[in-house]
């Protein structure tokens, strides 16, 4: 395993990489808009959202397309299990900005893909194991949703880094599992989250585009 190719997924992966990750709360928003005020409760939701919640299922089409699978495929599957309008915009408006991004840095063709397929096609190169490269997925993932938290709610630095400690040992597992699962792993079963995502995209007034 080289050195260099975990750096270049922890810059891919990074809150610094321009994706645009800190626009979207991939529903979190409107959850916290309606109740879920404190840090177990976030931290709760986030955990629902990484085991069979989008976290899942995009980190099962990562683990496809990292395995070799036909990326128009995995796009067109990628794009039909949103659930809602918000998460289409979601996947596609950040899978866009990572393609072109690490197009512009390899000066290789990167067409724009949902951005579990983008990551995946890009990671595909890397001397790297695919549990590590879901894991870090995941990482990410969770990380973006604790910063929305942070932005809305009364939640300070310190408990958000525990809150995404916490849930180290979830992500870990959710990048075994995904590592090995096939198409028939891609199954939702977060309706609060799916209903929260499609309630804020009626909302007058948000932070977040998700």
């Amino acid at each position: 395993m080289s050195a260099l190719d975990r750096l270049s997924l922890i810059q891919w992966l990074s809150p610094a990489f321009p994706t645009g990750g800190f626009a979207y709360s991939h529903g979190l928003e409107q959850a916290m808009s309606e109740g879920l005020r404190d840090a177990d409760a976030v931290a709760g939701w986030i955990a629902d959202v990484l085991d069979r919640g989008g976290g899942w299922t995009d980190a099962v089409i990562l683990s496809l397309t990292l395995r070799g699978g036909d990326a128009d495929d995995l796009s067109d599957l990628a794009r039909a299990i949103c659930g809602s309008a918000e998460r289409l915009t979601e996947t596609m408006d950040q899978g866009r900005a990572f393609a072109a991004t690490v197009a512009a840095l390899d000066g290789i063709d990167m067409p724009p893909r949902p951005l579990p397929v983008a990551v995946g096609l890009a990671a595909r190169r890397l001397d790297l194991p695919a549990t590590e490269i879901i894991a870090h997925y995941l990482h990410g993932f969770a990380g973006n949703l604790i910063a929305a938290a942070t932005r809305f709610l009364p939640l300070g630095q310190a408990q958000a880094q525990r809150i995404l400690a916490g849930l180290h040992p979830l992500i870990a597992d959710c990048g075994a599992r995904a590592a090995v699962a096939d198409a028939d792993a891609l199954e939702s079963g977060c309706f609060g989250s799916d209903l929260a995502a499609m309630r804020h995209e009626t909302i007058d007034v948000r932070i977040f585009r998700t």
